[in-house]
């Protein structure tokens, strides 16, 4: 099967993390564009497949955890009206759950909002983790039975819920939200320290996601057309962030910071083990097949 060189490879793949639309890559690099759809589905399961098995016993002490809105196809509201709308149309939630010390993304979901993706997402969080730990989220209700069922008593859990003012009447119709007046941190279990009850370095990662794949950006025609190429591009990000892009505050990555490894990782080193799992596997000897088998 013929492949493109290595080089290309890299480009493709770093230009989608930083924010390039795959067209723009196309007509950059010259691949087609099924060329970079089919290097984006391709890369996203293994890194995928990377992250669930390398981010394991996560020695943290802090986590913050924050749900991030984006959409599939069209909005929520408009998707009756669209033609041809698959079925995983309409908002999609990414959840996400953050190392407060060494940043690094613990764990993420790609679903709704609803009761059902926070179980899941929160059974994974603890699963991910080696150690008690902090945990805050936002005032989101279906944290509580989530955090619950994941941790039991072994957390030390709180909620931290933004209060907003009224929306300026200028303002009305605008993505920017209403002024925070004031906040509130509520203990929910354990005895979380009330100086680390915060959420702002998770929703700090999630404008850095926003910001660094275009399918995130708003009021564009840049959002994901299926669901399955929204996750491919979730997990090749979260690998370049945790794996391969050095913090600018702890001068090292976040997995070196959070002792996953103790080297900087790349994209060739991920394109080593997807050209190792694409090598057609060895024929066994030749048995010729016996005249009663044969008949």
């Amino acid at each position: 099967m013929n492949k493109l060189p290595l080089a290309s490879r890299i480009q493709i793949l770093n230009m989608l993390c930083e924010g390039s639309s795959m067209r723009s890559i196309s007509r950059i690099t010259g691949a087609s564009i099924n060329t970079v759809s089919k290097l984006l589905e391709d890369a996203g399961e293994v890194c995928a497949a990377f992250h669930d098995e390398r981010v394991r016993g996560v020695q943290a002490k802090r986590v913050q955890v924050d749900e991030i809105w984006s959409f599939v196809y069209a909005k929520e509201r408009n998707v009756a009206g669209a033609k041809a709308a698959p079925e995983a149309a309409g908002d999609v939630w990414t959840w996400t759950a953050l190392d407060a010390d060494s940043k690094l993304i613990v764990s993420f979901l790609v679903g709704d909002r609803h009761g059902a993706c926070a179980k899941l997402f929160m059974d994974d969080v603890a699963a991910r983790l080696a150690t008690r730990v902090q945990l805050t989220s936002d005032g989101h209700r279906a944290y509580l039975d989530a955090v619950e069922g994941a941790f039991g008593a072994d957390v030390d859990y709180a909620q931290l819920v933004k209060l907003y003012g009224a929306v300026p009447e200028a303002a009305k119709g605008r993505y920017s939200p209403a002024e925070c007046t004031g906040i509130k941190k509520t203990r929910i279990e354990g005895k979380p320290d009330p100086k680390h009850i915060s959420t702002s370095y998770v929703e700090r990662q999630n404008l850095t996601m926003r910001m660094s794949m275009r399918r995130f950006t708003r009021l564009t025609n840049a959002f994901s057309k299926k669901v399955e190429n929204h996750v491919h591009a979730l997990a090749l990000y979260f690998v370049h962030y945790n794996w391969m892009r050095t913090h600018k505050t702890l001068r090292v990555t976040p997995a070196i910071e959070a002792g996953l490894t103790d080297r900087l990782w790349s994209w060739e080193d991920i394109l080593a083990i997807m050209d190792a799992a694409d090598e057609p596997k060895k024929r066994g000897p030749y048995k010729k097949r016996s005249d009663e088998n044969s008949k």
